[in-house]
């Protein structure tokens, strides 16, 4: 299975910070937030990475060459935004016709991501997409899901103030082909994930809960956070 690491945002609400960082590189205890994705989808069974680029791409071309994954990173560049499914469309032959996971990079998590493609290769018949849950502390920041007895999702709502539960999208996927051939139907270069490809999937989604850990960083509190949670839970698992 091939990966999509969507790496090409800005970054706004991390300034000054991202003027001169790419939000992808940001250090988490020392370590690029891009690092820790290849280290853990390139160890773990993932063939390939796709890496888009658009804010400060020259950095992240040269964090790319010393990379000691270098030679399963493929990197493409956006000079206009595409959004998030728009990537996907652009760069739809590279995943061959077949299964793909597809993550924001701009969160810090780890998952087994062993389980996570069992778990979309024991889907339901009609579920097209399997996406990764997390429990959130900050509901209201969140696309919040709400899922059956068999976590196929029934329901979805993206930061509203009084959210139906704490069950969060993580932004991590699995897509089948089909989910990009209804892309190509919307007949546009520039689609979102969320707003305009997870509504029509609605009863077509099964969930994985991720239980071991996962943060966004978009903003300088989460980001705090991220750091002050770095050591207990990623020693642990290490340990572990």
């Amino acid at each position: 299975m091939r990966a999509l690491l969507l790496s090409a945002g800005l970054g706004t609400r991390l300034r000054p910070l991202t003027l001169t960082t790419p939000k992808c590189l940001i250090p988490i205890y020392g370590v690029p937030l891009l690092d820790h994705w290849l280290a853990m989808l390139l160890a773990s069974g993932i063939e390939r990475v796709l890496i888009n680029t658009h804010h400060l791409a020259d950095t992240v071309r040269r964090h790319m060459r010393q990379s000691s994954w270098q030679d399963r990173i493929d990197l493409v560049h956006e000079p206009e935004l595409l959004g998030t499914g728009g990537t996907i469309l652009a760069n739809r032959d590279y995943f061959g016709g077949r299964a793909f996971l597809v993550a924001h990079s701009d969160n810090l998590t780890w998952f087994d991501v062993g389980a996570f493609i069992a778990r979309h290769d024991a889907r339901p018949p009609k579920a097209m997409i399997t996406m990764m849950t997390f429990e959130t502390d900050t509901p209201q920041s969140c696309g919040i899901v709400e899922q059956d007895a068999e976590g196929i999702v029934i329901g979805f709502h993206e930061k509203v103030a009084n959210p139906p539960g704490t069950r969060a999208n993580g932004a991590v996927y699995i897509f089948e082909p089909a989910v990009i051939a209804f892309m190509v139907g919307l007949g546009k270069p520039v689609v979102d994930i969320c707003t305009e490809v997870l509504p029509h999937f609605l009863g077509c989604m099964v969930t994985y809960e991720n239980h071991a850990y996962h943060r966004d960083i978009g903003t300088q509190e989460s980001l705090n956070k991220a750091h002050a949670e770095y050591p207990k839970v990623f020693g642990q698992m290490k340990r572990g």
